[in-house]
Protein backbone atom coordinates (compact mmCIF):
# COMPACT_ATOMS: atom_id res chain seq x y z
CA UNK A 1 0.00 0.00 0.00
CA UNK A 2 1.29 3.61 -0.88
CA UNK A 3 -0.16 6.56 1.44
CA UNK A 4 -1.58 9.15 -1.27
CA UNK A 5 -1.33 11.83 1.66
CA UNK A 6 2.08 13.25 3.35
CA UNK A 7 1.80 15.54 6.01
CA UNK A 8 4.63 18.23 5.19
CA UNK A 9 7.89 17.72 4.20
CA UNK A 10 9.10 17.54 0.61
CA UNK A 11 7.28 15.03 -1.74
CA UNK A 12 10.03 12.95 -1.79
CA UNK A 13 9.10 11.63 1.66
CA UNK A 14 7.48 8.81 0.80
CA UNK A 15 7.20 5.07 2.23
CA UNK A 16 5.04 1.62 0.95
CA UNK A 17 4.03 -0.57 4.24
CA UNK A 18 2.97 -3.68 2.90
CA UNK A 19 1.68 -6.62 5.37
CA UNK A 20 3.46 -9.78 6.16
CA UNK A 21 2.46 -13.38 6.78
CA UNK A 22 3.07 -13.15 10.55
CA UNK A 23 0.83 -10.11 11.06
CA UNK A 24 3.82 -7.50 11.09
CA UNK A 25 4.83 -4.52 8.02
CA UNK A 26 7.80 -4.73 5.68
CA UNK A 27 8.23 -0.96 4.88
CA UNK A 28 10.48 0.40 2.46
CA UNK A 29 11.21 4.31 0.41
CA UNK A 30 8.82 4.01 -2.47
CA UNK A 31 11.41 6.48 -4.45
CA UNK A 32 14.23 4.28 -3.30
CA UNK A 33 13.39 0.64 -3.65
CA UNK A 34 16.75 -0.23 -3.71
CA UNK A 35 17.81 1.10 -0.85
CA UNK A 36 16.08 -1.96 1.07
CA UNK A 37 12.94 -2.90 3.14
CA UNK A 38 12.70 -3.08 6.84
CA UNK A 39 10.42 -5.53 8.59
CA UNK A 40 8.74 -4.85 11.95
CA UNK A 41 6.91 -7.85 13.72
CA UNK A 42 3.54 -7.53 14.88
CA UNK A 43 4.54 -6.34 18.60
CA UNK A 44 6.71 -3.80 17.21
CA UNK A 45 4.47 -2.12 14.38
CA UNK A 46 1.39 -1.96 17.29
CA UNK A 47 3.87 -0.09 19.57
CA UNK A 48 5.08 2.42 16.67
CA UNK A 49 1.54 3.08 15.92
CA UNK A 50 0.17 3.46 19.32
CA UNK A 51 3.74 5.94 19.62
CA UNK A 52 2.31 8.03 16.35
CA UNK A 53 -0.94 7.83 17.73
CA UNK A 54 0.40 9.36 21.43
CA UNK A 55 1.91 12.51 19.36
CA UNK A 56 5.52 10.82 20.80
CA UNK A 57 7.13 11.88 16.84
CA UNK A 58 6.33 15.39 17.82
CA UNK A 59 3.36 15.70 15.17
Amino acid sequence: MTSSYSGGGSANECVEVAHTADGGRAVRDSKDRAAGTQFHGPGEWAAFVAALKDGRFGG
